[in-house]
């Protein structure tokens, strides 16, 4: 595996799940110019910018993109990565993400805090159930996620971080 400095982009993403054991994802357009080109979900997060750690970066994301402010102490455990090549047109070579888990009791989603690039694939957001996840022909990322979120849902949370598949 790569070492820090070799990532082209380091990642750090929220599994949000709510009291009633849906998760949210955030849809986005595969290409901002071209709507019919397609979409995908994904969990809230984003970019680690420099001096930050990952749970700070995944707080910064998480208030960013959906609204919601917890502290870096909120967060639960650290409790998936993936990694591998991607060329996404506006950055190419080897990404990880980083997955944190945080149960709320609700939240209602305000975009109003993403920033010019989100707002430009930004296409909605929906809460999922688990039902919903493991049988959607959507494409959602990371790959494994409903049966991550079906362990975490169930209190079982990894004592280590699970390695995804990359979804690239």
């Amino acid at each position: 595996m790569p070492d820090q400095e070799s990532y082209r982009r380091r990642s750090a993403r929220v599994l949000l799940i709510d009291e009633t054991d849906r998760i949210l994802l955030l849809k986005f357009f595969r290409d901002s110019e071209d709507p019919d080109a397609g979409h995908g979900w994904i969990t809230p997060g984003g970019g680690v910018e420099d001096g930050e750690t990952l749970a700070e970066a995944a707080v910064r994301e998480l208030r960013e993109e959906t609204g919601l402010s917890v502290s870096r102490e909120a967060l639960g455990p650290k409790v998936a990565e993936t990694s591998g090549y991607a060329d996404l047109g506006w950055a190419e070579g080897i990404f990880r993400d980083d997955f944190f888990h945080l149960r709320i009791a609700a939240h209602r989603v305000d975009i109003s805090g993403q920033d010019a690039h989100e707002r430009k694939y930004h296409a909605g957001h929906r809460w999922w159930t688990l039902h919903e996840l493991a049988v959607s022909s959507d494409t959602i990322y990371p790959f494994g996620l409903a049966e991550l979120a079906t362990e975490l849902v169930a209190g079982r949370i990894p004592t280590e971080p699970v390695m995804l598949p990359w979804h690239h």
